[in-house]
């Protein structure tokens, strides 16, 4: 069933309900692929926001069930495919960053650059 803070697509919104396999999964999968994706700072602010205490629940559970879909090794587009791989991906987190721009804050920012910048190696 898709609420108003789900992607609706059930295997990444059951996925979003549990941080700890999320979290885990995101690294491997950022580390793996954040130099091929143009837009891996913003999904690295989004990762910050929605494990912040301070963030609104309702952002968190937004931008969760977003990384979540980005995290999973099957979607509506195969991220195999050159070129159209990550386009949904980028679609979703894309539309949860829009609703919930006003929350990620500068440090969220600053510290999606700061893991750029170490290579990703620092994390998880």
């Amino acid at each position: 069933m898709t609420t108003e803070h789900s992607v609706g697509f059930e295997p990444a919104d059951k996925l979003a309900q549990d941080p700890e396999t999320l979290r885990r999964r995101f690294w491997h999968k950022i580390k793996r692929v954040a130099a091929h994706l143009p837009f891996a700072e913003d999904i690295l602010a989004a990762y910050y926001c929605a494990f912040d205490r301070q963030t609104p629940r309702h952002v968190q559970v937004a931008l969760l069930g977003a990384l979540a879909y980005f995290v999973l090794p099957f979607d509506f587009v195969p991220d195999i495919l050159p070129v159209l791989g990550f386009t949904d991906d980028a679609a979703i987190l894309a539309a949860a960053l829009r609703m919930v721009a006003s929350n990620i804050t500068p440090a969220h920012r600053e510290a999606a650059h700061a893991a750029i910048q170490r290579g990703l190696q620092d994390e998880a």
